[in-house]
């Protein structure tokens, strides 16, 4: 397998070769359930944030490998955001956001909803979310139908009509399509009917979903097809279902699903959906760009292999005015503050954003006992090999610390009060294991981690480093252990009381220039 390109910005892969060719994933590090909207030469991508707040960013492109993002659509939390869709009607762009609630929702109790955002520009500013009265699904996917009226189709697959704004609820919900069946004897972690996606063409609607199971095992998640003249139905099953599947374990992505397709800048179709990299699902969902040919029966098909190869551009090189580079800077000198690109709190309280501010560093207060009930400030991590750096300053009592972090379960990393250094693996402090660190109030962390093996190092100075006593093994930090459909990223936190300045944070992968 080839070596991954090297990317134009510091903190993410591009997967541009230059050449005329193209590397995925398209997107590195985790970005679930690709919601995929073509307006003209524009395209726009947002992608699940679950219980990161802001969250829902909008990435925008015209050549469909270098992304750069506008912004949170969400900045605000709503509850635990899964996978929405994106739309344009008349003038106005559109995000369908189902939510399960969390303690942050408008509601605790109430069963996963609905609800929808509006704006006149991608770039936003973004209605306050309404509430369209639609519970108990997931996963909407919009469609205006022949007869000229708006469509939810929904986890299920369900579908309801729309007011013509599409701000509610126009009907009942009803069932409307079992799926494909898959042979019971193939291994996936469960049937799973979701993620249904509309494409027209050629007079035909296309419905695409996932079945199988996102996670689990690698042959589970996979990307099945039907059709219909009507927005209505019948559905007639793609005779060659599924188009997209993990085979064999053996293979470089696992667990590929959630696609979309869509017509490409040069008129080839394409699909993009989400996979885990063999032996880093601890990256999390990544993104994955496939081409699409229509067979002479009106169906599509998945042309790009395995994926390990490189694959024709969706566009030509140097065809584009003032091309622009992929990704974002992940280094942070906090002369302004970033939330949501690319720092968000995970699972953060209504007024979590009133814990940080700027004064030579990035402030944030302390809250909880430890970094389960912190809420952290994460970033994200897309390269196998990498290494993050932070200067911290504890003020008025506080503990701060670095950590690589799952979920509130799952994370490792280091905490230092001024007197001494808390180690946490798994979840939880070591309770056995005490680092030699001096007491002082300033101090510079940084960990390594490289191919799943994890090095942490701390120093008064910045200067010279100890390397801590202890080593890690975190690729059973994922979704297979912690049950929780996230990734293993980079976070800071404060706790106990005070507060903690951070200053100077710094990611590189030792493995590209």
């Amino acid at each position: 397998m080839e070596t991954l390109p090297t990317a134009l910005s510091e903190g993410q892969r591009r997967a541009d070769r230059g050449d005329g060719t193209y590397f995925n994933p398209v997107f590195a590090a985790d970005h679930p359930d690709p919601a995929i909207l073509r307006d003209g030469d524009d395209y726009y991508l947002t992608f699940s944030s679950f219980e990161s707040s802001p969250g829902l960013i909008i990435w925008h492109s015209r050549d469909l490998l270098n992304w750069q993002p506008l912004g949170p659509a969400l900045k605000d939390p709503l509850g635990n955001v899964f996978a929405v869709d994106m739309c344009k009607v008349d003038d106005t762009y559109y995000i369908y956001i189902p939510v399960i609630p969390t303690a942050a929702s408008p509601d605790p109790t109430a069963p996963p909803m609905i609800y929808v955002i509006h704006a006149k520009s991608m770039a936003g500013p973004w209605s306050e979310p309404v509430n369209i009265g639609v519970a108990g699904h997931i996963d909407p996917g919009h469609v205006v139908g022949e007869d000229g009226h708006r469509y939810l189709f929904l986890s299920g697959v369900s579908r309801v009509r729309l007011t013509a704004d599409g701000l509610a609820t126009d009907g009942e919900i009803e069932h409307v399509y079992d799926g494909w069946r898959y042979p019971d004897e193939w291994i996936t972690e469960a049937y799973a009917l979701e993620g249904p996606k509309l494409t027209q063409r050629d007079g035909w609607f296309y419905l695409t979903t996932a079945v199988g199971g996102t996670s689990g095992p690698p042959t589970g998640h996979m990307v099945t097809v039907a059709r219909s003249r009507s927005v209505h139905g019948p559905w007639e099953e793609h005779p060659r279902n599924p188009i997209i599947r993990t085979w064999a374990e053996e293979e470089p992505w696992w667990s590929k699903g959630h696609a979309t397709l869509f017509e490409g800048p040069d008129g080839q179709w394409w699909s993009i959906y989400h996979g885990y990299e063999n032996g880093f699902a601890t990256l999390g969902r990544q993104v994955l760009l496939e081409p699409i040919e229509w067979d002479d029966d009106g169906w599509p098909r998945a042309v790009g292999g395995d994926l390990s190869e490189p694959l024709r551009s969706p566009i030509a090189l140097g065809s584009l005015e003032g091309e622009q580079e992929h990704g974002i800077a992940l280094s942070d000198n906090f002369s302004r503050l970033r939330l949501g690109i690319p720092w968000s709190f995970h699972a953060p309280s209504v007024d979590e954003q009133q814990r940080i501010s700027l004064d030579d560093g990035l402030v944030l207060q302390s809250s909880g006992t430890n970094p389960s009930d912190s809420s952290p400030l994460t970033s994200t991590a897309g390269d196998r090999h990498y290494e993050i750096s932070v200067e911290l300053e504890l003020v008025d009592g506080a503990q701060g610390g670095l950590l690589l972090y799952y979920s509130d379960r799952l994370y490792c990393g280091m905490g230092h009060d001024g007197v001494k250094m808390t180690s946490y693996r798994a979840g939880r402090a070591i309770p056995y294991w005490r680092e030699p660190v001096p007491a002082t109030r300033n101090m510079h962390l940084k960990i390594e981690n490289n191919n799943n093996i994890v090095t942490m190092y701390y120093s008064a100075d910045g200067l010279e480093w100890t390397r801590h006593g202890l080593r890690f093994n975190v690729a059973g930090y994922n979704t297979n252990t912690a049950d929780e459909l996230l990734s293993l990223r980079p976070a800071l936190f404060a706790t106990g009381s005070g507060h903690v300045k951070f200053r100077n944070y710094n990611y590189r992968s030792p493995d590209r220039v």
